[in-house]
């Protein structure tokens, strides 16, 4: 989760892209606890890969992640970005054992355990426009046979979600660690992708692991609508609602996410909306948006939108990205 974020700017101007909640949980926390529960055994160490200006805060908070999952948790900086392979062999110490690697910015719906007697699991999806994405190509075994890189021309449609199982982590290390000793790239960065290429040419047999539903948290639309998808996931839960939130003279259209302190007033909010802790929106209506912490919301019509922590927003019709400590009337 090095990444600077820049396309959900300018929500990652103050904290990282990872740690922006969707339905009042921070992604890679969600991230972390879909694949800790998909694993099928006690996950020993999670490995969080981050820029060196997170900041001690964010780094207490990942920590914190790992340990409610019983696991230890570690931090490693990726000081310049040099691709995938190059981010993951910043925390070289721990790559050893059974390995989960996984970028933080996607999100999955799976229901099933991990297959950890495979040599390698590579998690896939099916879209229609694979060109952005590394995808895979399949013999008739369902064994992966290619690795594509953002193909300008079609070879498969079964896009790698970002997600990797490795049986032998100690392998993995070793051929990460030729490609970035020797600084082999391809399109300029250090990828995972051709240390794939490299295992599965000296016989490592690669299988697709489907997932029921992917959900990228890419740019501000995707994590809105990812926000919509997991609010109707948990649609019905305790948890999102929190015991001290003030409804006033309002409607709350469910499923919605209302964190801890939350005060809504004269304002129809639903559905698909998360509102942060300390949060306050008045005489508003308020639908498919993501409100994060100690904003305040007056007198707006707010659809398919994202506003960040201490932000205010004063009257319009509008489709907005408003950033943390903004106002805007």
């Amino acid at each position: 989760m090095a990444g600077m974020g820049k396309r959900m700017r300018p929500h990652t101007l103050t904290i990282p892209k990872p740690l922006i909640p969707v339905a009042g949980k921070p992604i890679v926390q969600r991230l972390v606890e879909d694949i800790t529960k998909v694993c099928g055994e006690k996950v020993e160490q999670i490995a969080f890969i981050i820029g060196p200006t997170f900041g001690k805060e964010t780094e207490a908070q990942l920590l914190k992640i790992a340990e409610s999952q019983g696991a230890k948790g570690s931090i490693w900086y990726q000081e310049v970005a040099h691709g995938t392979a190059h981010a993951i062999m910043c925390a070289e110490p721990v790559i050893t054992g059974k390995t989960v690697v996984a970028f933080a910015d996607t999100l999955f719906k799976a229901d099933f355990k991990m297959d950890t007697s495979q040599e390698g699991v590579i998690w896939v999806q099916k879209i229609e426009d694979p060109s952005q994405f590394g995808v895979v190509k399949l013999d008739s075994n369902n064994v992966i046979t290619d690795f594509v890189e953002k193909p300008k021309d079609f070879v498969s449609d079964l896009a790698i979600i970002g997600i990797y199982y490795f049986k032998d982590g100690d392998y993995l290390r070793s051929e990460l660690k030729y490609l970035v000793d020797n600084d082999i790239r391809e399109k300029g960065e250090i990828q995972l992708t051709n240390a794939l290429e490299n295992m599965k040419k000296k016989g490592t047999k690669f299988v697709p692991g489907k997932v029921t539903e992917w959900l990228d948290c890419g740019n501000k639309d995707a994590t809105v609508y990812t926000n919509q998808r997991v609010l109707e996931f948990e649609k019905g839960s305790e948890n999102l609602r929190h015991s001290s939130v003030i409804i006033e003279n309002s409607t709350i259209i469910e499923p919605c996410f209302l964190g801890e302190n939350v005060k809504i007033v004269n304002s129809v909010i639903g559905p698909h909306v998360s509102v942060g802790k300390g949060t306050n929106v008045e005489n508003s209506v308020i639908r498919n948006t993501i409100i994060q912490n100690n904003s305040k919301v007056i007198w707006a019509n707010i659809v398919n939108s994202m506003i960040g922590n201490n932000a205010e927003v004063h009257g319009k019709a509008m489709d907005l990205s408003v950033g943390d400590f903004n106002s805007y009337s």
